[in-house]
């Protein structure tokens, strides 16, 4: 088990990683710059992490633990499970506006399916099985009967793209107001899975 001192290491070089691949690109961010950035030798890097890849690799999987940890965490204060799903969209869009060093981390750097790490592709919206768990809060709105019914993986993919085609707008254009285009978000989606009410007398 890493001591209290390596662990702390450990963070300060992904810390360091983030900045410097949310600023240069992966291709552009080297394990020199890294350990120049961090402050200590790039052989300290490699004892701690082995390679470029593989520190990517923590990097990113730390930085998807504190995302998912936030999105449960504003996920669960849910009164509902409707309220549950909206509220899945805005943190997906709060964290991203506060966080943006890390949304960029994951624009550049995508785990592929064999544990290694790999330039995102456009339309990968789904990283971390991100989908599955949009998925559940639809299913659990279904079965409570707020839900109108279809399949819960492809809507969950829909509402992810729409969620990502937001960002990416927004990291190219930070001047973009994610407030209002939060609420607009929240709207479509409504439409879209809400279960629809009798019609009018």
């Amino acid at each position: 088990m890493a001591t209290f001192t390596e662990q702390a290491r450990r963070q300060q070089i992904m810390e360091r990683t983030i900045e410097l691949i949310s600023t240069r690109g992966y291709p552009g961010t080297s394990l020199s710059a890294i350990a120049e950035a961090a402050g200590i030798s790039k052989a300290a890097v490699l004892y701690h992490f082995g390679s470029k890849e593989k520190l990517a690799e923590a990097t990113l999987a730390h930085v998807f633990e504190q995302f998912g940890s936030y999105l449960t965490e504003h996920v669960e204060r849910a009164a509902d499970p409707l309220a549950a799903v909206l509220a899945y969209v805005r943190a997906m869009v709060a964290y991203s506006g506060e966080n943006r060093r890390h949304i960029r981390l994951i624009t550049e750097v995508l785990l592929d399916d064999k544990g290694g790490t790999k330039l995102k592709a456009p339309g990968s919206h789904d990283a971390g099985d991100r989908w599955r768990t949009l998925a559940e809060l639809l299913a659990t709105g279904q079965r409570a009967g707020v839900l109108r019914e279809f399949d819960t993986k492809t809507v969950s993919l829909a509402v992810g793209g729409a969620i990502d085609g937001v960002i990416s707008q927004w990291l190219a254009d930070p001047d973009l107001d994610l407030a209002a285009a939060a609420d607009e978000l929240e709207v479509f989606v409504l439409n879209g899975v809400r279960k629809p009410g009798p019609a009018p007398a």
